[in-house]
């Protein structure tokens, strides 16, 4: 009963947070994903070749809604993580009865909602450039889930280490930023050479996306079962680490 009450209360915190300033969480990355379809899909795709049959502008929508999902996922968690620990909050948590993995729960689902409602926002804008397509719903709603999932956790982790706000925006501009602008996002690592393909399969974004893609088009770069194995592996190893470092404490006891 404890646990049930704790996770919700969490949740709703966390929801009505962002909710509140929607115009600062929800409206910004739909406008940048926005100018990403009319840039990218519009202007510069009309002078590019098809890719396995489809044009280049259905090609980034999948890439494009799951780079919003990434991001809003991971900021959400990451930003009201750090700032119940700035403001000493977080230690009345600690200090209750909440089991640990309640509040990891509560923090990741909130994360997980945020990104699942820009993701479908931008989605929605994409239907004014080009007719959808779905080739295997189920296909997109593990991959859309797991993924967001996988960032909320990264950034409960990435907010526990951190010790100044200037911490929480590191790793997403030079590592989050760049692992997803190379993870196939733009183009197929089919068309490019073969030692940039092999760099690439370095890139866990790259099986999030292609098995994304897949969903909408019945093709990927890589075999699906693959990329849908990694996905779980990574994000049980990221819900251990979590789990390890509220237990013990790290980052979070002066």
């Amino acid at each position: 009963m404890i646990s049930r009450v704790a996770y919700f209360t969490i949740l709703r915190k966390e929801i009505i947070r962002f909710m509140r300033i929607w115009m600062q969480t929800l409206l910004p990355p739909v406008i940048t994903q926005t100018l990403y379809f009319i840039i990218f899909g519009t202007f510069i795709g009309s002078q590019i070749k098809d890719i396995n049959g489809i044009s280049y502008m259905a090609f980034i929508i999948p890439g494009l809604v799951m780079m919003a999902v990434i991001n809003s996922s991971f900021q959400n968690v990451v930003s009201s993580f750090f700032g119940s620990k700035f403001q000493k909050n977080i230690e009345e948590l600690m200090v209750s009865p909440t089991p640990n993995w309640v509040i990891i729960a509560g923090y990741v689902s909130g994360g997980v909602i945020r990104g699942l409602i820009v993701g479908i926002l931008v989605f929605i804008i994409s239907v004014l450039f080009t007719a959808p397509v779905i080739f295997n719903f189920w296909v997109i709603a593990f991959f859309i889930v797991l993924t967001a999932v996988m960032f909320s956790l990264g950034g409960l982790i990435n907010a526990i280490f951190a010790k100044t706000f200037d911490d929480i925006s590191i790793f997403p501009t030079f590592i989050l930023l760049p692992l997803t602008y190379f993870g196939g996002v733009f183009y197929s690592i089919a068309d490019l050479p073969e030692v940039w393909q092999n760099f690439s399969r370095f890139n866990p974004i790259l099986y999030m996306i292609d098995g994304f893609r897949y969903g909408f088009y019945g093709f990927s770069d890589v075999n699906i079962l693959f990329s849908a194995s990694l996905l779980i592996g990574l994000t049980f190893v990221l819900m251990l680490i979590s789990y390890f470092l509220l237990k013990k404490g790290i980052g979070l006891k002066n």
